[in-house]
């Protein structure tokens, strides 16, 4: 996917593997908040592909995604959309990146 745009519905529709949508913004305190767990949680789950969103240009694939609130995380495995969640609790986080990894255990815990 190009560096200079958001990703099309298409193209995260067409991602292999588990990937979580982050829609959020850089002055967004919830965002801000969210930020240092969800990095932390995705050292635990290197297979993970992570794609920012930023509110502005990245506004149509929101859409596509009903997104309402930031922070909002998309969880999909194979451009499919396991779970979507607003504003989440740091437990919230590690089920959906279990669930889109296939339940595996994280690498912190092996």
């Amino acid at each position: 996917m190009p560096q200079d745009r958001e990703p099309t519905r298409e193209e995260i529709d067409a991602l292999p593997g588990p990937v979580v949508l982050e829609f959020g913004a850089s002055w967004c305190p919830h965002c801000q908040a969210l930020a240092p767990v969800l990095a932390g949680l995705l050292k635990e789950f290197p297979s993970v592909r992570h794609i920012k969103i930023e509110d502005g240009k990245g506004k149509p694939l929101g859409r596509s995604f009903r997104v309402k609130l930031w922070p909002t995380l998309v969880f999909l495995r194979d451009g499919a959309v396991l779970s979507q969640v607003a504003r989440p609790e740091p437990d919230a986080v590690r089920q959906g990146l279990s669930a889109i990894v296939g339940n595996a255990t994280p690498a912190a815990e092996q």
